[in-house]
């Protein structure tokens, strides 16, 4: 079975976690966690990294650094991961979904004006599949309405926008640059991976120093066990952060493998008529994270019945998220009733991604196409 995904660790990886064994820095402090902060940060292009336990909760601490008040609304979109509407409901908001665009798959920006209220706190743009929202006007947005920027970047480590496109000073800009706090999730399935892991940036200071105390129990620096708010426990540990670490050092190796995957998936499968597969737009520079295929709806046939047969030769795959308007536990609390996305609905049914791991090598990939071809042209 060829996986959806597989991780590529090297010797560097392997020095620093014996480091962090041979010297007993094992847990929530240690050299590896401020320095993968620091630098992580810096490779955004931000002024603070906040690490903690995972892409969940750095959503759900980045959230709660808003002092959000009960009824307060988070603007997202329908299609992402339930972590997006679990950030906002854990802190006392409701979601208030926007569907796709139907090229991309990120939020559709154009349909966000019609989602603002008087009780809108925020905008949380989520990077789908590794390419970037379009991010300028939803900034414009934002800064017409006094609101805070969550950014999802947990599927777009090193992923590229080109700010400002119709202006004299366009210049590209890293995704988990353009939040009031910006997210990353390191699962094992991401270009980056600590395992699980995650981490909030933001240029703030004082964002930055409640986001550190939210991880940490909110525990006084002047006084220990002494507690004026109620915090978490969300640290990442010295571990992690050494994985982190090693793999940073070769980021542009990473980036470069990710592009070439899906280069070569475009390359091979552009023949087949019936599937989508994911664009690049002009102003973005994408990492494909994952290597998402939409499946047309006149073939009658769905991502269900695709992922099946390439199952059963060998090919493993994932479905496309589905909209948060559909999820039943958020039905269950009275959420989105009667909301339908007709974009988001069809990319849930239709899509679904390829192999596309770090280790995906090109003899795989060439039984991947070979597969598809045989299913979808025969």
């Amino acid at each position: 079975m060829i996986l959806v995904n597989e991780p590529k660790l090297g010797e560097r990886e392997l020095e620093y976690v014996s480091e962090c064994l041979r010297t007993g820095w094992i847990s929530s402090a240690g050299r590896f966690i401020e320095e993968f902060e620091e630098r992580w940060a810096a490779y955004c292009g931000r002024r603070y990294g906040v690490a903690v336990s995972n892409g969940t909760v750095a959503l759900q601490v980045a959230v709660a650094c808003l002092g959000m008040e009960p009824g307060d609304e988070v603007i997202m979109p329908t299609f992402t991961i339930i972590s997006c509407a679990l950030a906002v409901i854990y802190n006392g908001g409701v979601p208030v979904l926007v569907d796709s665009d139907p090229g991309t798959w990120t939020i559709d920006v154009n349909q966000i004006a019609d989602r603002i209220t008087p009780r809108t706190k925020a905008i949380m743009p989520v990077h789908i599949y590794g390419h970037p929202v379009d991010m300028d006007p939803l900034l414009d947005l934002a800064d017409k309405h006094g609101l805070a920027i969550i950014e999802d970047a947990a599927e777009a480590h090193g992923a590229e926008y080109l700010s400002g496109r119709y202006s004299p000073d366009s210049r590209w800009r890293r995704c988990g640059n353009f939040g009031t706090l910006s997210c990353f999730s390191f699962y094992a399935n991401k270009l980056i991976t600590t395992g699980e892991g995650g981490m909030v940036l933001t240029d703030d200071p004082k964002l930055a120093g409640e986001a550190r105390s939210l991880r940490n129990l909110c525990f006084l620096p002047e006084r220990r066990f002494y507690h004026e708010e109620l915090g978490y426990n969300f640290r990442m540990t010295n571990l992690q952060a050494a994985l982190g670490l090693a793999q940073l050092e070769r980021m542009d190796e990473i980036v470069a493998h990710k592009r070439w995957i899906a280069q070569e998936y475009t390359r091979r499968l552009k023949d087949i008529e019936v599937l989508q597969l994911p664009v690049e737009e002009l102003w973005a520079r994408s990492v494909y994270w994952m290597y998402g295929v939409v499946l047309a709806e006149e073939t009658g046939l769905d991502a269900d019945w695709l992922a099946e047969h390439l199952g059963g030769r060998g090919i493993d795959t994932r479905p496309f998220f589905l909209g948060m308007h559909e999820q039943p536990v958020l039905r269950k609390r009275g959420l989105f009733n009667n909301e339908r996305y007709p974009v988001a609905e069809r990319i849930a049914r239709q899509g679904l991604y390829l192999p596309s791991g770090l280790a995906l090598n090109m003899e795989q990939l060439i039984q991947v196409c070979d597969a598809v071809h045989e299913v979808l042209k025969k």
